[in-house]
């Protein structure tokens, strides 16, 4: 049974810029809706609601939120919308070490690429 996937579609550089200004508290914000349309679109619960809000205040939690971004729902993603297969997660956990608002980014940028292809197919 296919689960409703929520719309959260924003601008990478909107989360960049809103994550920046508010010394990252958005990206509290932002990880539990993201967990949330990746949950859907992977229809299983990879990444937890406690382990997206600690991973917006703890740096191993928030490591380990864009590994499993990038191992277990970016895939299922991008089997649904018929881009090549590929493996993020090393990318997103150093990337979320070092500069966690990019990883963001990139994790957007793929959700927004999934709505679209919802919208063209």
């Amino acid at each position: 049974m296919k689960q409703h996937v929520p719309r959260f579609s924003v601008d990478p550089i909107a989360v960049l810029l809103l994550s920046f200004f508010t010394c990252g508290l958005y990206l509290i914000y932002w990880n539990i809706k993201v967990a949330r349309v990746l949950n859907a679109i992977a229809e299983n619960e990879i990444i937890s609601e406690p382990i997206a809000i600690f991973a917006g205040c703890c740096m191993p939690v928030n490591m380990y939120f864009y590994y499993l971004a990038g191992k277990d729902c970016l895939p299922k993603l991008y089997e649904k919308t018929g881009q090549t297969q590929k493996d993020n997660s090393v990318l997103l956990l150093i990337l979320g070490f070092l500069f966690p608002m990019v990883a963001a980014m990139i994790v957007q940028g793929d959700i927004n690429k999934y709505y679209e292809a919802e919208t063209n197919g």
